[in-house]
């Protein structure tokens, strides 16, 4: 296991999506920032269903920086329970975790 995370928001707008990638990425809270979509999310919400288009961002940076990544989200995001969900990166080739290493702190 390395000790870096893959962490996932998602967006109503891709330039939500584009502002918070730039912001983690200026800030080096996260080395490698993806948009993606549009994707359809359908999920529950305030009692009813919802099934909307949104905007993925898959972020990676160092599992000890989840909180500082997480906060920074909740800052600038729109939603009022906006989804910051991370995964650990269990496998990776060598010369992509030493890219990781050197452009985080």
């Amino acid at each position: 296991m390395t000790p870096f995370i893959q962490i996932a928001t998602t967006t109503a707008t891709r330039d939500e999506a584009k502002q918070i990638a730039r912001m983690l990425i200026e800030t080096r809270l996260v080395a490698c920032a993806q948009v993606t979509g549009p994707v359809t999310s359908v999920y529950h919400w305030q009692g009813g269903i919802e099934n909307g288009e949104e905007w993925l961002c898959t972020l990676k940076t160092r599992e000890t920086l989840f909180e500082k990544v997480a906060t920074a989200i909740r800052e600038v995001h729109s939603y009022q329970c906006p989804e910051i969900v991370a995964t650990p990166i269990v496998a990776a080739t060598a010369d992509y975790l030493a890219w990781l290493e050197r452009e985080l702190p």
